[in-house]
């Protein structure tokens, strides 16, 4: 990630005349860099995207990076409005090396790309290509994801007319799937931390479209558009206080997304955007409206018999996932009944049991629990019946120093017992009472649940 806005910055031709002076002061050259370089960090100034080079042993203009952005600037300038067939596959050969260039993850180029204006002269080819083969427009899109890489780079893509051009070419009905793909992740990436431009994003009806989409290609078949929404609906900016995605996910959820991305689960295993769909379809799930109407369209059908898939299969992820998505379900009361009455209790112990030495997803597992026995003394009986009680014992003994497993135990616990008098005897004759103080006292995220679930089990000096 880039620097935060206050931070101080300088612009390439200022660091490049320190270091000439420098030069002119009687320094060598290779310590005239580094002087200038030590000085400014000093300073709290950012170097991020600057090209530093030896006087004399090269200049800017040598970087390979500039390299590529000055012909490509050339070729986006001869073009009017329309970048011609003849110089398509020089744009696609400068695009596929500038991706080369950018993709390692410790790697200056991207910040570099970005501080050349490299985001403004991509966007414009994007414009641009309206004929000819999809590889330039692939290319071109794969390159503006790697330049959007912090909050400074998407506000200069939300300024140059980033999303209305990206939306144009993404409701182009002849696009091919890469081209789609390519431009999802665009929007994922220029989303990330940017509230401004979700909100830019659903001005233009991104909603619509995803719905178009899911809806006519088959599923699975774009896999970014499932990032797309997800990032869409986190509230991941730092800089507002009161964010707008909670009332974006209405919306979704109104206009049949959340119908189309349960559709995605019935496929099962089978399906390549399992994992992607369910934790798109969980941002989508913010009240309990859209949790009952996930129901009834048979989400909790196709998330059971998702869970036993993935159970049998021994696969952890999606097991990890779908009982995440299936927590957030249960949250609506009418929910954890129809949960309850599928056997959802007994088949998520039996899950447990297929995975014993994952804690987090033995964590997932009491999450569940915890929601269902929330209020429900039935339930809470049910948990009890179907093994709870001694999955809480045996995690609690067997990961003493996984903190959020132990806080997990304690929240379930606490459910089991605070309205089922049976249940504390039950629990405490085990040894519960000793497992959890020793969560209290190792995890200070414990603490407070590790107190309630003793104080509802009924002990003496619950709070000590």
């Amino acid at each position: 990630m880039g620097p935060p806005s206050s931070v101080r910055t300088i612009s390439q031709e200022a660091f490049d005349e320190m270091v000439k002076e420098n030069v002119e002061i009687g320094m060598d050259p290779t310590e005239a860099l580094q002087d200038a370089i030590d000085a400014l960090s000093l300073q709290g100034v950012d170097l991020c995207g600057i090209v530093t080079c030896i006087p004399g042993e090269g200049s800017v203009r040598d970087n390979p990076v500039i390299q590529c952005l000055d012909r490509l600037k050339d070729l986006e300038r001869k073009a009017k409005d329309i970048i011609g067939e003849d110089d398509l596959d020089e744009i696609a050969g400068l695009l596929n090396k500038l991706i080369g260039l950018c993709s390692d993850e410790g790697s200056a180029n991207a910040a570099i790309a970005v501080k050349n204006n490299g985001i403004q002269n991509v966007c414009s080819i994007c414009s641009k290509i309206r004929t000819g083969p999809e590889q330039a427009l692939v290319l071109a899109l794969k390159t503006l994801k790697l330049f959007l890489r912090d909050v400074q780079s998407t506000e200069i893509f939300r300024s140059c007319d980033g999303p209305k051009i990206l939306i144009s070419i993404l409701k182009d009905g002849s696009k091919t799937l890469d081209i789609l793909n390519s431009g999802f992740a665009v929007v994922a990436a220029a989303a990330t931390g940017n509230e401004i431009l979700k909100e830019s994003f659903m001005e233009l009806k991104f909603d619509e479209l995803i719905l178009e989409l899911l809806d006519r290609e088959s599923k699975g078949s774009i896999q970014s558009v499932y990032d797309a929404i997800r990032i869409l609906l986190t509230p991941d900016d730092n800089r507002v206080v009161a964010s707008q995605v909670y009332g974006y996910a209405r919306r979704f959820a109104k206009i049949g997304i959340a119908g189309s991305l349960v559709d995605s689960l019935c496929a099962g295993l089978t399906s390549p955007i399992l994992v992607s769909a369910s934790i798109a379809l969980k941002a989508v799930a913010v009240n309990d409206d859209i949790c009952k109407s996930i129901a009834e369209r048979g989400g909790i059908d196709a998330i059971l018999d998702c869970i036993d898939e993935s159970g049998e299969q021994g696969n952890k992820v999606v097991a990890r996932t779908l009982c995440s998505l299936l927590a957030k379900l249960a949250g609506s009361d009418s929910n954890k009944s129809a949960i309850v009455e599928k056997g959802g209790m007994d088949r998520i112990i039996k899950l447990s049991s297929r995975f014993p030495d994952d804690p987090s997803l033995l964590q997932e597992v009491m999450s569940i629990i915890q929601v269902l026995s929330l209020r429900s003394p039935a339930n809470a009986g049910k948990a009890m019946e179907s093994g709870a009680g001694d999955l809480a014992l045996q995690a609690m003994q067997k990961f003493p120093s996984v903190q959020q497993l132990q806080r997990s135990s304690c929240l379930m616990i606490r459910n089991l017992v605070v309205r089922n008098p049976e249940n504390r005897t039950l629990l405490l004759s085990h040894g519960i009472e000793k497992l959890i103080r020793r969560a209290k006292e190792n995890h200070e995220t414990s603490k407070d649940a590790a107190t309630d679930a003793l104080r509802d089990l009924g002990v003496d000096n619950y709070n000590l």
